[in-house]
């Protein structure tokens, strides 16, 4: 009954100091269902993506597999399978296999790429290898040995 009493006070009752507690209770309650700081981190996720870098004069040898995007800008021999981007900088050289979403060469690759759904071939990129992608960009200077195949969807149509 007590209980009762002290609820119809608070309600009648234009006491600032009474009326705080339910401005406090309303306000987290708000905030609970739609947490902002929890979506915020998401969306920056969402908008910048990882990326490794090899920088210029650095040797690596090995095999680079993952997601997120790599660049490329000193010499790195073994195959690289990403899903995302990779990008070989000019006076980078890569030798081996590429599998990768997105792939632009502005340096030397001597090897294969395979299945990348769009090629670049900047002014001062070398490709010495075959080439199968959905796309293909080059630019006039660019050099290229090999065989290419582009535009062909991975399934055939009847």
């Amino acid at each position: 009954m007590a209980l009762w009493k002290d609820e119809a006070a608070q309600r009648t009752t234009p006491d600032p100091i009474a009326k705080a507690p339910e401005k406090v209770a309303v306000l987290s309650a708000v905030n609970e269902p739609a947490p902002r700081p929890a979506a915020a981190p998401q969306h920056r996720a969402e908008v910048s993506t990882k990326e490794s870098v090899i920088a210029a004069g650095l040797t690596i040898e090995g095999k680079i597999e993952g997601a997120g995007h790599v660049r490329i800008a000193g010499d790195f021999k073994g195959d690289v399978n990403v899903q995302g981007n990779l990008t070989i900088e000019q006076g980078a050289h890569l030798t081996g296999g590429v599998k990768a979403d997105t792939v632009v060469i502005g340096g030397q690759l001597d090897g294969n790429i395979d299945a990348a759904s769009r090629v670049e071939l900047l002014q001062t990129g070398v490709l010495n290898g075959e080439l199968k992608a959905g796309s293909l960009t080059v630019a006039a200077g660019s050099r290229m040995r090999g065989k290419a195949e582009f535009g062909w969807d991975e399934k055939p149509k009847h």
